[in-house]
C-alpha cells in the first residue's frame, strides 16, 4: 500500500497513521516518518487528513471550519459575515458600516483565511479546513 500525499501546513508531531491502519505516525514537518505509535480516537476530516487540535505554538486551533469563513469571506466578505461566523460581532458591524473597511479589511481577512493566519473570537487560529 502506498503512503498518502503528505498534508501541508501541519506542525511536527504524532497523527493517526496516513496509511489507515489503527496506530500513529510521527510527522516531521516535511514527510512521514517510520516512527509508529500506538492507537488514538479517529481524528481524521472529511478529506483524510488530520485533524489538527494545537497550532505551531501549542495552542488550541479554533473550532471553526477555514473553508467556511473562507467562502463566506469570498462572497459576503464587505459585509462581515466571515467575522460574525468566528464570533467576531464588533468588527462585524464595523465591517457593514464600512463596506469591509472600504474593502481593504476584506481583502486583508481574505488573505489571512487563505493563508491560516486568521483568528477567531478567542485569538485560535483557523487552521482546519
Amino acid at each position: 500500500m502506498t503512503t498518502p500525499p503528505a498534508p501541508r501546513e501541519i506542525p511536527p508531531g504524532w497523527y493517526p497513521d496516513p496509511e489507515g491502519k489503527p496506530r500513529t505516525r510521527y510527522w516531521d514537518g516535511d514527510a512521514w516518518t517510520d516512527q509508529l505509535g500506538p492507537a488514538v480516537p479517529a481524528m481524521a476530516s472529511a478529506q483524510g487528513l488530520p485533524r489538527l487540535d494545537v497550532d505551531p505554538m501549542g495552542q488550541p486551533v479554533s473550532p471553526y471550519s477555514r473553508l467556511a469563513a473562507a467562502l463566506l469571506c469570498g462572497f459576503l466578505g464587505v459585509l462581515g459575515v466571515h467575522r460574525f461566523y468566528v464570533g467576531k460581532i464588533g468588527t462585524g458591524i464595523v465591517f457593514i458600516l464600512t463596506g469591509g473597511g472600504l474593502g481593504i479589511w476584506w481583502i486583508v481577512d481574505l488573505i489571512l483565511l487563505l493563508t491560516g493566519k486568521f483568528r477567531d473570537k478567542d485569538e485560535r487560529l483557523l487552521l482546519n479546513w
